[in-house]
C-alpha cells in the first residue's frame, strides 16, 4: 500500500509547495483537489491544487514533471460535490466539472477520480434513485470510455442542518452500495473507503473489506470518535456531529491494525491517504501540517515503507 494525504487540509500552499512537503516528509503519494476556482461552498471544499478548467497535454506534462521530480504519485484526483442536488442548473454544473476532472485524471495517467454521488437530502433511497441512474449511467460510461475509474467515498454528508435528513451523498451504506454497483455493473465505478463514516452510523467497518474487494480503488485514512455521554443524551436522531467528532487516525474508535490487516488480506495494494478533518489540529498551518505527520507516525508501524 502507498501512504499518502488528501490535499484539501493545505489550502493555503500551491501545488509545488504541497508536493515539496510531501516528499520531504516521505510521503508515496497525494490526493490533489479539483475543485473550480472561487469561493469554498463548505468546508474542506474548494480546494484547488489542480485547475481541470482548461487542462490540456502541456498541462499534464508539466505537473507530472513535478511529481515525477519529487518522486511522489498523484492517487487519484478529488472533487466532491452534489451531483444529484435538486437544481438541475447546480446539477449540471457539477457534472461538467467532474467530466473535466474526468479528462484530466486520463491525461495525467492517474486514471482515478473519486467523487460522491450526491443525493437530494430531502428525499428517500428510493425516491433518490431514478435521478442516480439518470446522472451516473452516462458519467460511469463517460469516465469508462476514456479508461478511467470513479471511486465514491462513503461519507453520508449528513453534518449539519441544511444536509438534514438525508445528508448530501447517497452512498451511505453497504446495501445502497451493493444497489449501485447492481445498476452499474462497470468494473470502473467503485469506491474511496473511509471506515470513519461507518464507525458513527454503527456499521462494521471491517466486513465490507471482503464483501466489496474488487471495488474498493482507493482509501481514506480517517478516524472517529463517538461520544457516548453525548450520545446518551442527544441519541442517534440527532444531527451527528452532536455525537461524534471525526479525529486524526489513532485518536478515534478506528483499530487500524485490524483494519489495515483485513484490508491488506483482501489484496489492495492500492493508495491509503490521510484526511485531516480534526478541529483540534486546524488552528494553523503549522499544525496541520504537524497532523499529517502524526497520522504518518502512526500509520507507518501497520504499513510497508512503500
Amino acid at each position: 500500500m502507498k501512504l499518502g494525504f488528501v490535499s484539501a487540509i493545505l489550502p493555503d500552499l500551491s501545488l509545488e509547495e504541497v508536493v515539496r512537503f510531501a516528499s520531504e516528509e516521505g510521503f508515496a503519494c497525494v490526493e490533489l483537489m479539483c475543485w473550480p476556482m472561487g469561493k469554498a461552498e463548505r468546508r474542506y471544499a474548494g480546494v484547488t491544487h489542480v485547475d481541470v478548467a482548461d487542462f490540456g497535454k502541456a498541462d499534464a506534462q508539466k505537473v507530472n514533471e513535478l511529481m515525477d521530480s519529487a518522486g511522489v504519485s498523484i492517487s487519484s484526483l478529488g472533487y466532491y460535490p452534489n451531483a444529484l442536488t435538486p437544481d438541475p442548473k447546480e446539477a449540471k454544473v457539477y457534472t461538467d466539472h467532474l467530466k473535466k476532472v474526468i479528462r484530466a485524471s486520463r491525461l495525467l495517467g492517474v486514471n482515478l477520480v473519486n467523487t460522491f454521488i450526491g443525493r437530494d437530502w430531502t428525499k428517500s433511497v428510493d425516491d433518490n434513485w431514478p435521478q442516480f441512474k439518470k446522472i451516473w449511467k452516462p458519467l460511469v460510461k463517460f469516465a469508462g470510455d476514456r479508461d478511467v475509474k470513479i471511486a465514491i467515498e462513503n461519507c453520508p454528508m449528513l453534518f449539519t442542518k441544511d444536509e438534514w435528513p438525508g445528508g448530501k451523498n447517497l452512498a451511505h451504506s453497504p446495501a445502497v452500495w451493493q444497489r449501485m454497483f447492481e445498476e452499474i455493473s462497470g468494473d470502473n465505478f467503485g469506491l474511496n473507503y473511509d471506515p470513519s463514516h461507518l464507525v458513527w452510523q454503527h456499521i462494521d467497518y471491517i466486513k465490507p473489506l471482503r464483501e466489496f474487494s474488487n471495488r474498493i480503488f482507493h482509501v481514506h485514512a480517517k478516524d472517529a470518535r463517538i461520544d457516548k455521554d453525548r450520545l446518551d443524551r442527544v441519541g442517534i436522531l440527532a444531527t451527528p456531529l452532536e455525537y461524534h467528532s471525526p479525529k486524526l487516525p489513532g485518536l478515534g474508535d478506528v483499530n487500524w491494525g485490524r483494519f489495515l490487516s483485513v484490508l491488506g488480506d483482501t489484496g489492495y495494494k492500492g493508495p491509503v491517504c490521510i484526511e485531516v478533518e480534526d478541529r483540534a489540529y486546524e488552528g494553523t498551518l503549522q499544525s496541520r501540517k504537524a497532523a499529517l505527520m502524526q497520522s504518518e507516525r502512526y500509520l507507518r508501524q501497520y504499513l510497508s515503507a512503500g
